[in-house]
């Protein structure tokens, strides 16, 4: 293909994208295939001879979008949300065809810029202090990773990375079970190890017992371990569960611990007001993380890490050889040394059009919508027979289990989540929780509506009526 093909493919492409777009209803939610599916219908080998953008682009609309699971559709209940509002896929188009490695400022003055803007722009929108600064990642993941990095090496007075990790005094970090599996990860990756992660109980509302954790670090500290650092959750995964964040920190600022807040979907939420006791106290966090690509409509990967000081993680993640060095600008920023990855997308943009686009009010607006359409679909399907919500609505995420007489909830339960995703009109996942199977749904999906939520609630009572249960599910 050449570049004077461009416009024809690329609007072509558009065109597609615009038609998929307006029938995402029509599709099930889910991909209806097995495993080996689509591999089945690829060569094995790579083409020798280049091939007609015609043939390549006929076999895309005949293999990719029934091979799907599609997270754009209104009735996309699982996990949590990944949107792309559209005016962030205009940006994503744009930062694609300009195609910059966006590592240094030097390489795009406006990426980085911009970049800085939109931190300052979110941090006022989430009513987060003056003091934070910050650095867009590609996900939570990774911004956890760089908090527990930084810990590590704050711990070991910056040792780790020069001299390693044999022979030093055992670190310790510091979360409850609610928090999400990349913390361990992390922990894996950072050389601390998974059994230096140490869970602290939860009180009845599952957030952290802060006089578990001063129990936790005061017997770490006698046994000759180095506590290291807090990781504190504000909207767990599995139940939306949140620690008490202003008790916490104060507790690793006794201790010189750094402390990081794991807000990845919740923290969305705080552009309105109403919302952000969950997170109060957070002025006092080291590190606070979260995913506008979840609940905001910045399409995936954007992640926020917000930082009150970024010394520490650019001490702990930055070099500058010399073949990186802007000539005669030796303080300029270059967000590369703020993170793991050296190169860099042009993450900024899609924040650029999507907060222009819609405005805050706009966005606001769908997450007051999420939340009560959550509770009003929890309150209906709470009135279903042998069906117990299992926790209620913490902002837009509940948990439900169903119960028929005779029948084990939890295997009953995992069968009813078969039969709705085997049918493809909505699509749930499952959780454990407090030791039973139960049914995730998170509302969030940018462009729905209260109709799609209240098809949940339509699903179930087609699924669970007397008569419905025992019939043949699809495979």
């Amino acid at each position: 293909m050449k570049i004077s093909d461009f416009s024809k493919w690329s609007n072509r492409a558009t065109e597609w994208g615009q038609k998929y777009l307006d029938g995402l209803r029509t599709r099930p939610v889910r991909a209806q295939l097995a495993p080996g599916d689509i591999a089945a219908l690829l060569p094995e080998k790579a083409p020798e001879q280049p091939e007609d953008m015609e043939t390549i682009f006929a076999d895309f609309t005949r293999i990719v979008p029934d091979g799907m699971t599609h997270w754009q559709h209104p009735r996309f209940f699982a996990y949590f949300p990944a949107n792309a509002a559209p005016a962030s896929m205009v940006a994503e188009q744009l930062a694609n065809t300009m195609a910059a490695q966006c590592m240094l400022w030097q390489t795009s003055p406006a990426a980085t810029e911009i970049e800085a803007r939109m931190i300052d722009w979110l941090r006022d929108a989430l009513g987060l202090a003056g003091h934070f600064s910050g650095v867009i990642q590609d996900s939570a993941t990774s911004a956890t990773l760089s908090a527990i990095l930084t810990m590590r090496e704050r711990a070991l007075d910056w040792r780790g990375n020069t001299k390693g990790l044999g022979g030093q005094t055992r670190l310790r970090i510091y979360a409850s079970n609610q928090t999400h599996s990349s913390i361990d990860k992390a922990v894996r990756i950072a050389g601390i190890g998974q059994e230096n992660l140490v869970k602290v109980a939860t009180d009845a509302n599952f957030a952290m017992r802060p006089a578990a954790l001063e129990a936790a670090i005061t017997a770490d500290l006698a046994a000759g371990y180095r506590p290291a650092g807090v990781v504190i959750c504000v909207g767990g995964t599995s139940i939306g569960a949140s620690d008490n964040v202003g008790d916490i920190v104060k507790i690793a600022r006794a201790h010189d611990l750094m402390s990081h807040v794991d807000a990845a979907w919740a923290g969305s939420a705080m552009i309105c007001p109403e919302f952000r006791p969950l997170w109060a106290g957070v002025d006092g966090a080291d590190s606070v993380v979260f995913n506008p690509h979840k609940w905001l409509g910045a399409q995936f990967d954007c992640s926020v890490q917000f930082l009150a000081d970024p010394t520490a993680q650019i001490r702990t993640l930055g070099l500058r050889p010399d073949y990186l060095k802007t000539s005669g600008q030796e303080e300029i920023t270059n967000f590369n040394e703020w993170t793991i990855p050296l190169g860099r997308r042009f993450r900024a943009l899609k924040l650029w059009f999507l907060l222009r686009a819609y405005g805050l009010e706009g966005l606001r607006q769908r997450i007051r919508n999420h939340v009560a359409w959550a509770q009003e679909l929890a309150e209906k399907i709470a009135a279903l027979p042998h069906i117990t919500v299992t926790s209620a609505p913490r902002l837009a995420l509940f948990t439900f289990q169903y119960a028929p007489p005779g029948q084990d909830a939890n295997r009953a339960t995992a069968a009813l989540l078969d039969e709705i995703n085997d049918a493809g009109h909505i699509y749930l996942t499952q959780t454990t929780h407090a030791g039973q199977f139960v049914i995730r749904v998170s509302v969030g999906q940018f462009d729905c509506t209260r109709e799609d939520v209240m098809a949940v609630h339509d699903e179930l009572c087609r699924r669970t009526a007397p008569g419905q249960k025992g019939q043949k599910r699809r495979h």
